[in-house]
């Protein structure tokens, strides 16, 4: 072991009262951007993706770049410490900080010029990876470097992490793609830095000044510490432990930007970058290896490389086995050749049949047992099924990050990312899990195999003084077992304070000192996030789910149950801060957030909020807490995260929790008891339909009845129908005495608002063969209620739905509806409602969505001549998925295209809410209502939510069809084609 360097150890920041009121105040003065040093913010951003948490002194969101640095100038000022965040996905600590929080990534985030030609890019610290990947793009390059949090991520974090990803092993890391840093020091200093000659370096020492000042003491380190940087510094591809003081070696021309590249926001700030960009072969394809366990699969990376791949991706059997046993992604890893551990090879070029060959080169190898042990191999030739296979290596770790294993702690991310030479990778890897099995823990392994650098997910303990005592005697063997395998602590996510304390480890006394006069030459009065890779603080301390953390019991109106555990505490612990909820595009999730890029607006931010709340530390009243009533507030309860979440937080679900508890001490909206409560008056309503239509949307008494019920003045009210559904089935019904009988469930807004939707669905369903009928009794699911946490009233009707439809429970009759918010209802709500009824549980079992009823059966469908585009419902695509939706569409024949609009921005009675239309607006305004107005005339949009179709109508003015609509005008069309018998035209006049 190396020589042990004596640290000085960190000590958290302490301003009292009368600073903070003048910083806060001094900020607010000088910034036009937001300062926000209340309570929700600070806890907000005490947490990222790591197990550490620190209380922030305060936060600010910058306009600008010159707004960023004004804010460093007051807190020197102030002299208080500063740190500055990015996406806040880090995993060691290095995002969280006793400071002044600059989040850049609201307004600080432009792609400000490509050049092509020089395949550079300038971008502003806080714009997302992808974004410039998009950009480049479009000139055939990209940003070489994509960690898995590639779709939120931001470049001011990977440069402050030397960040990497899956095409390392074509483009390296940040490092070696950053050419120049605009940077700001603590005390003011404001310049570009980049590679240096050495008649450069003269001048710029001669020219004095700040910048004079620290190239001189940079040039003089480098004299000082050369022979032990070239001695010392590991010569792997993925060495990321300590700073770069080798890019200050004269043989790398003193890149002073590459040298601040990992520094992890401890000595400058980044205000602007110049990146280098790579170019991106026009086509891919994957070649995925199946192995018999992970340790042959790392033997085998040189027999990798000799194909030429520009991604080499392993992945262990834990994680798959893991996914399986919550019946996760099934789908994807049914693309997995024979194994029990595989690698994922990419490749790329410009010609799609030379992609091709590639892969089948590798493929053909593989197969044959060229590589010296058996495996199997499949090639992955379609764009979406690599999207698929690449999602299993993305999200699959975090996707089973709560153990179903009550008698082991949660897998969690304390030794993350080591990094050996990838030749070693094998027996690195088997003593690596032999020192883990002698600690009696588990793991999965996964990660770069190409570069040698690995993840593991790893069950410590560290809610106990032992588990952590335990814990620290793993961390050091650990740093020793890289070390004598010649590599870094780190391959990929720093230091921070998760690998710091260690770093004597890996680096002798020089080293360690070199990395601490560096730091001083930059932030002399150590004032740039403290206590992160110098002078850091232990690996044991700031734990966020430490000994210190409290186990809180709450009395709740849901059932919270999982197979990883029950209670709203343990699902709280569902979000572990990755904050896919950020991501710009893709999917639904999340829909405030991608509006206004709110911290507070994503569902990490409010889970956050949420655990806050529970432990009572920051946010201290609980269910009466304003700060997380303001989050919640913005949450479409859209369901996105359920599905979209690799860990399935629920915020729909956690949202109506807290709003029943919040009421219990707090007057309700008025909006409650007109949108909430919709499903109790609008039979009453719909008696009068001319009366009630005339006080809804007559111009003067119109906008009384809006404003009264807290309605935006420029939304249409919903027109009630003629006559209800109900009301003229029931006079018209003919049973059909042949069929099979089922319930068609008709929804409030379906019944009272578009009758011709339920009569469409009902004849579609009678020219199936089916007996329609409906319940004896009017019933309804409770869907509004629950977005005003409304959850007694809602019990009552489920309860009422289960004992009026009992015997046609027993008897297993399907139940079909039309709305997929309602149909949510008993595929969710219903269970955590009535979580211990059996009926209840068959009920759910037994209720379809009417697309996918029918898509299922054996029928031969007549086709329709259309072009169809399609928005999913977010519940829809949450908790039944569009496959079988589309498999309709095939078989109606048309030309359709299932549109990526995510959240349409209604939600609900949400979009309709005057505080809440703006929002609204501008959510649907971001993708759904262009993609509406740039289709065709004649195309037909579909959608089945009734909220779905008030937006486009509103907001894009084009007519819209629900899926029972379509299926009937194809039945009509095939009618209008061909002789139609008696009994077919009997059944679609019923």
């Amino acid at each position: 072991m190396k020589e042990k360097h004596a640290v000085k150890p960190a000590t958290p920041f302490e301003a009292s009262p009368d600073l903070l009121r003048t910083l806060e105040a001094g900020l607010k003065a000088a910034l036009r951007g937001e300062v926000r040093f209340d309570a929700g913010s600070k806890a907000l951003y005490s947490s990222d993706a790591s197990n550490y948490r620190q209380v922030p002194i305060g936060v600010v969101v910058p306009a600008d770049i010159d707004d960023l640095a004004t804010a460093l100038a007051v807190c020197h000022q102030h002299d208080v410490p500063f740190l500055t965040r990015g996406g806040g996905t880090s995993q060691s600590g290095q995002c969280v900080n006793v400071a002044v929080v600059a989040d850049a990534s609201k307004y600080v985030n432009r792609v400000l010029s490509i050049d092509a030609d020089a395949r550079t890019a300038f971008v502003e610290p806080g714009v997302i990876c992808d974004t410039l990947r998009d950009a480049a793009n479009a000139h055939g390059l990209t940003f070489g470097p994509d960690p898995a949090t590639h779709s939120r991520c931001t470049l001011g974090g990977m440069i402050a992490n030397n960040s990497c990803g899956a095409h390392s092993v074509m483009a390296g890391k940040t490092v070696e793609n950053t050419e120049a840093l605009e940077v700001v020091t603590y005390d003011g200093a404001r310049f570009w830095v980049g590679s240096t000659s050495d008649d450069e370096l003269a001048e710029i020492i001669e020219q004095g000044g700040r910048r004079g000042e620290i190239y001189r003491a940079l040039r003089d380190l480098r004299d000082r510490y050369a022979d032990a940087i070239r001695r010392e510094f590991p010569n792997i591809r993925r060495r990321v432990s300590g700073f770069n003081l080798d890019q200050l070696l004269p043989e790398n021309g003193f890149n002073v930007a590459r040298a601040l590249v990992g520094t992890e926001g401890t000595c400058a700030i980044t205000l602007r970058a110049k990146m280098r960009l790579v170019h991106s072969p026009a086509h891919r394809v994957l070649a995925i290896v199946g192995f018999a366990d992970i340790y042959l699969a790392a033997d085998a990376v040189p027999h990798f490389e000799r194909f030429g791949p520009i991604a080499i991706e392993g992945l262990d059997r834990n994680i798959i086995r893991g996914l399986q046993a919550r019946n996760l992604k099934a789908d994807e890893i049914a693309m997995l050749p024979e194994g029990d551990a595989w690698v994922v090879l990419e490749f790329g070029a410009d010609d799609a049949v030379e992609a091709l060959e590639r892969a089948r080169a590798a493929q053909a190898y593989f197969n044959a047992g060229k590589a010296g042990v058996e495996t199997s191999c499949a090639v992955v030739e379609a764009k979406a099924d690599q999207q698929r296979v690449w999602s299993i290596r993305e999200t699959g770790a975090s996707a089973v990050a709560l153990s179903i294993d009550p008698s082991r702690p949660d897998p969690v991310v304390g030794w993350e990312d080591a990094a050996v030479d990838p030749m070693r990778l094998g027996d690195y890897l088997r003593a690596f899990q032999a020192l883990v099995d002698r600690y009696g823990y588990q793991t999965s392994l996964y990660g770069h195999f190409g570069d040698g650098c690995v993840h593991a997910r790893i069950t410590f303990d560290l809610q106990n003084a032992q588990g952590v005592s335990t814990w620290r005697g793993f961390l050091r063997e650990a740093a020793q077992l890289v070390v004598d395998f010649g590599g870094s602590l780190s391959g990929e996510h720093g230091d921070g304070q998760a690998k710091a304390e260690f770093l004597p480890v890996m680096y002798s006394t020089d080293i360690i000192r070199a990395m601490e006069d560096f730091k001083a030459i930059w932030d002399p009065k150590n004032r740039m996030n403290p206590g992160k890779v110098v002078h850091p603080y232990r690996a044991d301390e700031n734990l966020r789910m430490g000994p210190a953390y409290k186990p809180v019991t709450l009395t709740t109106k849901l059932t919270f149950n999982s197979r990883e555990g029950n209670g709203l505490q343990r699902a709280m612990e569902r979000c572990i801060g990755m904050g896919k909820c950020r991501s710009l595009d893709g999917a639904t999730m999340c829909p405030s957030f991608r509006a206004t890029r709110e911290e507070r607006q994503s569902t990490r931010g409010r889970a956050h909020l949420f655990w806050e709340m529970m432990q009572g530390d920051v946010i201290k009243d609980g269910w009466k807490s304003r700060e997380v009533k303001e989050a919640l507030d913005t949450c479409l309860a859209c369901k996105g995260c359920k599905s979209d979440c690799p860990t399935h937080t629920d915020m729909a679900s956690y949202k109506a929790e807290f709003l029943s508890q919040f009421y219990e001490h707090h007057k309700q909206p008025r909006q409650a008891f007109f949108m909430g409560r919709i499903g109790a008056w609008a039979p009453l309503a719909s008696r009068f339909p001319a009366l009630t239509n005339l006080l809804t949307s007559a111009p003067v008494v119109g906008s009384i009845s809006k404003w009264a019920a807290g309605v935006a003045n420029k939304r249409r009210l919903p027109v009630f129908a003629k006559e209800t559904y109900r009301a003229s089935a029931v006079r018209r019904h003919r049973a059909n005495t042949h069929g099979k009988r089922i319930i068609l469930w008709v929804d409030t807004f379906n019944d009272h608002f578009t009758p011709d939707v339920a009569h469409a669905a009902a004849k579609v369903l009678y020219a199936l063969g089916y007996d329609v009928v409906l319940p004896k009794k009017r019933l309804c699911c409770g869907r509004p209620l629950y977005d005003y946490g409304l959850l007694d009233e809602a019990r009552a009707l489920l309860q009422q739905a289960v004992t009026e439809l009992a015997d046609d429970i027993r008897a297993g009759v399907p139940i079909v509806g039309l709305e997929p918010g309602c149909l949510s209802v008993f595929k969710d709500e219903l269970l955590k409602q009535l979580p211990d009824d059996a009926l209840a549980a068959r009920l759910s079992q037994q209720t379809h969505l009417f697309s996918d009823f029918i898509a299922d059966a054996d029928f031969d469908w007549p086709l329709l001549d259309a072009n169809v585009l399609v928005h999913g419902h977010c519940h829809q695509k949450a908790l039944f998925g569009m496959k079988r939706e589309t498999a309709l569409l095939d078989k109606l024949g048309v030309r359709w295209k299932l549109a990526d609009t995510g959240c349409c921005g209604m939600a609900g009675s949400f979009g309709f809410n005057a505080e809440h239309y703006d929002l609204s607006m501008k959510i649907a305004g971001q993708k759904l209502l262009p993609m509406v107005r740039a289709a065709e005339a004649d195309t037909l949009i579909v959608t089945n939510g009734f909220s779905c179709r008030e937006q486009i109508e509103h907001g894009a003015g084009r007519h819209t069809l629900h899926i029972a609509q379509l299926a009937l005008r194809a039945l009509e069309s095939g009618m209008r084609h061909a002789p139609a018998s008696s009994a077919s035209t009997a059944t679609l006049d019923a």
